[in-house]
């Protein structure tokens, strides 16, 4: 059977359990067959590029409501190039950039890898106060869960079968980390709100390897989480007007209000929370936005 797991923050994860003889060998890929989706239908990036028809087959195989299905994916998330790239063709590729903490996938008692992880300018766990990886430890391939050639939990190295759970901790200093958070703050704040649709902001942030002077004429998408670090580290020790400069007033206000608290203080998320609630229904478009919760992990 099929059960998708509705974790909170997680993104579509879809976990595989067959309790028939026959099904137990089946990998992910070849089970989407088995459930009823077509060519191109299982997909890397199916949290981003969610199809109708997808949801229809999910919906029926797993009791879990079409709405709720569309909340627990990136659809229409207006950070989209913000996302990491998965893949560049159907083959590995040197693009796939699936972030992941050991310490949070150690404390699940199903580990699944967080819709927030995607995020580029996302690099640290504000819970374990350690920095993202995006390579195995052991093999220093790229973490491709969605590539698993035998039915074994998504935690697991595809390459070599490590388990990510032991993977030693990333050290980030205060600084890095609170940068690091200010901007999943502005960036949270200013998607419920739409503004980021109508500021300069993402496109600031795709350029942070070429403002810091760390990887001129870089994105941020194109880089490794340890070289994004090595961007954050320069960022926290250089003045912030480059991320206030908005020629919105209360954007500007918003923006130097949460640098100036080190972002994650309990009256942003409870700000952030209360907006959400207010814009949730069905996806859409002009005016309202239905986004993605990218605040938890």
């Amino acid at each position: 059977m099929a059960h998708l797991r509705s974790a909170e923050a997680g993104r579509v994860t879809i976990e595989l359990g067959a309790s028939a003889g026959n099904c137990k060998r089946i990998a992910p890929r070849p089970f989407g067959r088995v459930i009823g989706f077509t060519g191109g239908m299982w997909s890397a990036s199916l949290d981003v590029n969610f199809q109708t028809e997808a949801v229809n087959i999910l919906a029926a195989h797993t009791g879990v409501p079409i709405s709720q299905l569309y909340a627990m994916s990136l659809k229409g998330s207006p950070p989209k190039p913000l996302l990491l790239p998965l893949r560049e063709n159907g083959r590995h590729s040197s693009s796939t950039r699936l972030q992941f903490c050991s310490q949070c996938l150690a404390d699940d008692a199903q580990p699944y890898f967080r819709r927030q992880w995607r995020l580029a300018t996302k690099i640290s766990c504000p819970h374990h106060r350690c920095g993202l990886r995006d390579h195995c430890p052991v093999c220093q391939s790229h973490i491709a869960a969605f590539s698993q050639v035998e039915l074994v939990p998504q935690h697991f190295c595809a390459a070599c079968g490590f388990d990510l759970r032991r993977a030693s901790s990333i050290p980030v200093n205060r600084a890095i980390r609170s940068m690091d958070q200010c901007i999943h703050d502005i960036c949270r704040l200013e998607t419920i709100t739409c503004s980021l649709l109508k500021n300069p902001l993402v496109r600031r942030l795709l350029a942070i390897p070429d403002h810091c002077g760390q990887y001129p004429r870089a994105s941020i998408v194109s880089l490794s989480t340890s070289a994004r670090i090595r961007c954050y580290a320069r960022l926290s020790m250089q003045p912030h007007n480059w991320l206030i400069d908005d020629d919105d007033a209360v954007v500007a206000v918003w923006r130097r209000s949460i640098l100036s608290a080190n972002g994650h203080v309990p009256l942003i998320g409870l700000l952030a929370d209360a907006l959400e609630r207010r814009t949730q229904g069905p996806p859409c478009t002009k005016g309202r936005l239905r986004t993605a919760e990218l605040s938890a992990c």
